[in-house]
């Protein structure tokens, strides 16, 4: 009998990208992944199997269901892997409000109440549930299971996760929940297996990425995070804001009589990296342009983001490490390194070579800080977490 496969799917802002596991031993074994830009035209599906790259074309039209890109990408899956023995199918679903502390199995009530976190959400939580109807429509037999980007981040306190407004509002939600938890929780079982002293310490990881956020974690435990009520708050990004006086937008409301979904579109849509340079929401292009605006938009992100560092270290009253992930994080040394420039005076000092070379140990022998930089894997999370929940569960009927 053959192993079950598990796939995970897992939506961003501008993608879905895609995770293939063989369950053996009731342990999710990687074998395959991959990724559809849905801003790309014509579509194209990037697989990566091992670690030879793949591009297959994709002749699905984007539609208000994406049943149609996930119909395509199944059946390009189908030539590569045993996807006849498809039983699990796990998706990061990115607001779980104070309702979802963990993974949880897909049922009518579950995807109504994930429905109903939308608004909390607008840029992502739709495409979540998306996703989870149409694999439900082309495969109604399977179990699927959520994943919730909120739920490592309750384990934080009241005092942090409160606005200095009316009590009554917290209480009916307004509050800060945090995102990119998989991320961080994969951070941090990464840090317990390599560095195993650092771990038991203060640490601040930079999730650095189209979307961007930083975590405080005290012996693994999220204790802090910069992204607060929305995916908007905390850090620039490459289209969203980070934070703003809300001031702002009261005088865009009411003064420039702008309309609330006009605000909406400048916040998550025309701000960040994009709406500094005017040129770019990519940091790529902009490290390789000479216009002042791209060099002026990356000094912002490197100046608020070493700023978000010194602030968590508040939070957990030291730090021992800081640690770079996600695509700027993993990828990008210019930016590492303007970032530990800032934060010289905490005693940090890089190491210029292996930070050239995105090492995994970036720091210097004087630093007072470890410098680490670890590739994320939140596939492997919801991975891990789905047959947690699954692997009991019976296929639909």
């Amino acid at each position: 009998m053959s192993d079950p496969i598990l796939l995970t799917l897992n939506p961003g802002s501008s993608t879905i990208k895609f995770g293939v596991f063989r369950v053996a031993s009731g342990q999710p074994i990687p074998i395959g992944k991959g990724a559809i830009d849905l801003g790309r035209t014509p579509l194209e599906l990037q697989l990566t199997i091992g670690r030879e790259p793949v591009r297959v074309p994709l002749s699905a039209q984007i539609t208000d269901d994406l049943q149609e890109v996930v119909a395509a990408a199944l059946g390009s899956f189908t030539a590569h892997f045993p996807l006849q023995d498809l039983r699990f199918v796990g998706h990061r679903v990115v607001h779980g409000g104070d309702r979802f502390a963990g993974p949880t199995a897909i049922d009518d009530g579950t995807l109504a109440a994930i429905e109903a976190l939308a608004p909390l959400a607008p840029l992502h939580q739709p495409r979540c549930v998306r996703l989870i109807r149409a694999v439900r429509t082309l495969h109604p037999h399977l179990a699927q299971c959520a994943s919730f980007d909120t739920a490592f981040h309750h384990s934080q306190p009241d005092l942090v996760r409160r606005f200095a407004i009316a009590r009554h509002l917290f209480d009916e939600g307004i509050k800060r929940y945090g995102f990119h938890g998989l991320s961080y929780q994969f951070i941090a079982s990464e840090l317990a297996r390599r560095y195993p002293e650092t771990a038991k310490g203060k640490v601040v990881v930079a999730h650095l990425g189209s979307g961007a956020s930083l975590c405080a974690l005290d012996a693994g435990v999220s204790r802090d995070t910069s992204m607060g009520f929305s995916t908007l708050d905390g850090i620039p990004m490459a289209t969203r804001c980070g934070a703003l006086d809300a001031g702002v937008v009261l005088h865009l409301l009411g003064e420039c009589r702008w309309s609330a979904s006009e605000v909406e579109r400048m916040l998550y849509h025309g701000s960040g990296l994009l709406g500094v340079s005017g040129i770019s929401a990519d940091s790529r292009e902009l490290l390789r342009s000479t216009l002042p605006q791209a060099r002026e938009a990356l000094d912002l992100f490197a100046f608020r983001t070493a700023g978000e560092v010194a602030r968590l270290a508040t939070s957990l009253g030291g730090l021992d490490a800081l640690v770079f992930t996600a695509g700027i994080g993993e990828h990008q040394p210019a930016i590492r390194a303007a970032i530990c420039e800032r934060l010289a005076w905490l005693g940090i000092r890089l190491d210029a070579e292996p930070n050239e070379r995105n090492e995994g140990l970036i720091h210097g022998a004087a630093s007072a800080v470890s410098l680490y930089v670890i590739p994320t894997d939140e596939e492997q999370v919801i991975a891990e977490e789905t047959l947690s929940v699954l692997i009991d569960v019976p296929a639909r009927l």
